[in-house]
């Protein structure tokens, strides 16, 4: 937010106060059918705060010690479309020009801390090059992701043809923030049964829902529930980074959900919903009664179906302690991986400096042949096979054999047999929604709920976020598809909270996704289902290249290495709606994809 300046003679100040711009109605019932207190109505919008939290004044900068000024550059050296990185002498900021405004604002991205400068300006927001988080130049908030917080804003003036940035040092910092949120009023008066928000499962689309709901002003009762021991965590990280402890990976902390009033019962399964009368059930008989409902439970590994597929050293990667056991039980020993998913990929590239050895089977000829084409997953696969990582290909388990208890050898249907210490299964996962058979959800034949661009479910007042939702994907005409990325788990929760307060806001974003191997990142975004060509640009031997999903005269989708902000370059053309034909990238001029956009 911006404030008014102490020096004289400043040729532009901005005071900006950021809110939903159209009327909407909420629903502001608590459980007990009664109108929640202390709301109060700004532009039209219902907001609930506490007494000490409701907005009264602009001015974020309360400690003038920790307040710093400086001149950054002179208004000639920032054209239009252009960002910089600028330095304030005890911290850095991002200095943005378009259409003629200056705005400031932190320089890494809150999520992995990517540099931003190397990102791409367009339509008012900046998209961060190596995830595709996006952020408004104006505000900071974050408006698409991964990634929970948005970037501290600056203020900036312009005087004697010199551009001059006023910000917190705490703020330059830290270098994120974290919107305002409400808390729950009069929590003391719930019934542990009732509550208004019921939140099944605590990923990042279950989080996600609580948190917009909070920076929406919600007051009520908001309860997540998930079988995990665990607040939620970055699963993500379970295959990248196998070392990690549960809470060096936390999205939040303890004292976060306590400050917010977002409950997390852990270690609850949910075992049956009844949808008419807004109740559900846990596994030891527990009923809690509803307002509103999110599904967001994820998926389940799917298992072998051969004799020994439960021995004690096989696994899939589902935990923080089965991604540690693994660890430890690789150490100078022989890992077999079953399955060249990403999953598998990743866990092979973690594991080929730790284990004796490691080999991956899988039914494929090539790794990641149907999402990514042959000739990229031929050249990830070389990557590999320098790594020392051995592949079994057009092949399958028919058995585990055990000795003492224990898994020894993996035996394939080729007839070759595999030392083993340890098996990791990475063939893919399942809809955890068995639960709603009774409900009346509707799911489809692979077990996933279908939704519409409000992530709304068949039934009023229940939604659905994450792995367990199939949707219509704008940019690929409405098409129905199932998209299980970090990225859009988060969205989608924020979707499922938006309407869950009856704004009427429709999803409308790309998909996007990454990948870690031997210290290298391939980058994807857009949706390639049915591609019927690959154009490549680059080198893919020297794994430095852009290629392109098409599909008939159509770029669907786009995946990268050692190419940034490419992908998220060409995710920006696709979020602005525009269309990228093949004939575009056949000709191998992409200039006009490389550039910063204005």
């Amino acid at each position: 937010m911006g404030g008014c300046f102490s020096k004289p003679k400043p040729v532009e100040v901005k005071v900006e106060v950021v809110l939903p711009e159209k009327e909407r109605e909420k629903e502001e019932l608590s459980p007990n059918g009664k109108a929640s207190p202390l709301a109060y109505k700004a532009n039209g919008t219902t907001r609930h705060y506490h007494h000490e939290e409701r907005p009264i004044g602009l001015n974020p900068y309360t400690n003038p010690k920790d307040i710093v000024e400086a001149s950054v550059c002179h208004v000639k050296d920032l054209e239009n479309g252009q960002m910089r990185e600028v330095d304030l002498g005890c911290g850095k900021a991002l200095l943005i020009k378009q259409n003629g405004e200056y705005y400031a604002m932190g320089h890494k991205c809150p999520h992995y801390g990517a540099p931003l400068v190397k990102g791409v300006l367009s339509r008012g927001r900046v998209r961060c090059p190596w995830h595709g988080a996006c952020f408004n130049i104006a505000t900071g908030d974050i408006e698409d992701f991964p990634g929970l917080d948005g970037l501290p804003k600056f203020q900036v003036k312009i005087e004697k043809e010199r551009v001059y940035i006023r910000a917190s040092k705490q703020a330059l910092q830290s270098q994120r923030r974290t919107k305002v949120m409400a808390k729950c009023i009069a929590l003391s008066n719930y019934s542990t049964a009732i509550t208004n928000i019921l939140i099944i499962g605590a990923g990042p689309a279950g989080l996600v829902c609580a948190e917009t709901l909070r920076q929406e002003g919600f007051s009520d009762r908001i309860v997540m529930c998930t079988t995990e021991k665990y607040l939620p965590y970055d699963r993500s990280k379970l295959s990248k980074s196998m070392d990690s402890q549960a809470e060096q990976i936390f999205l939040r902390s303890k004292e976060f959900f306590h400050t917010y009033d977002i409950e997390v019962l852990t270690e609850t399964q949910v075992v049956n919903v009844d949808t008419k009368n807004k109740t559900v059930v846990f596994k030891d008989g527990f009923r809690m009664e509803y307002n509103k409902l999110l599904i967001a439970t994820g998926s389940t590994p799917k298992t072998l179906k051969c004799k020994g597929k439960e021995l004690d050293n096989v696994f899939t990667i589902r935990t923080p302690e089965d991604a540690n056991r693994v660890v430890k039980l690789a150490s100078n020993r022989n890992v077999v991986i079953v399955g060249a998913s990403f999953l598998g990929m990743e866990v092979a590239g973690y594991l080929c400096e730790k284990a004796h050895s490691v080999s991956v089977v899988e039914l494929e000829n090539i790794p990641f042949k149907k999402f990514l084409g042959e000739k990229v997953g031929l050249a990830i696969m070389k990557v590999f096979e320098s790594n020392r990582v051995k592949f079994y290909m057009q092949t399958e388990v028919s058995e585990l054999r055990e000795q003492e208890g224990k898994m020894k050898e993996v035996v394939l249907k080729s007839g070759k047999v595999l030392r083993a210490d340890v098996c990791v299964i990475g063939i893919g996962a399942s809809p955890t929604t068995c639960f709603l058979k009774q409900s009346g959800v509707t799911i489809d034949a692979k077990g996933y709920i279908p939704v519409n661009k409000m992530m709304q479910t068949n039934i009023p007042g229940v939604f659905a976020a994450g792995d367990v939702v199939t949707f219509p994907l704008a940019f690929r005409n409405n098409k129905k598809v199932n998209v299980p990325h970090w990225q859009m788990a988060h969205m989608q929760g924020r979707i499922a909270a938006l309407n869950m307060l009856a704004q009427g806001t429709e999803i409308n974003t790309i998909p996007y996704l990454w990948t870690a191997m031997f210290g290298k990142s391939i980058r994807y975004a857009g949706n390639g289902e049915g591609f019927d060509d690959v154009i490549i640009q680059g080198d893919i031997e020297e794994l430095k290249f852009v290629a392109f999903y098409t599909k008939h005269d159509e770029v669907i989708a786009v995946a990268s290495m050692n190419y940034d902000p490419i992908v998220s370059k060409v995710a920006e053309v696709m979020a602005s709606g525009k269309s990228i034909r093949k004939r575009d990238v056949e000709t191998g001029d992409i200039s006009w994809l490389t550039g910063k956009g204005s």
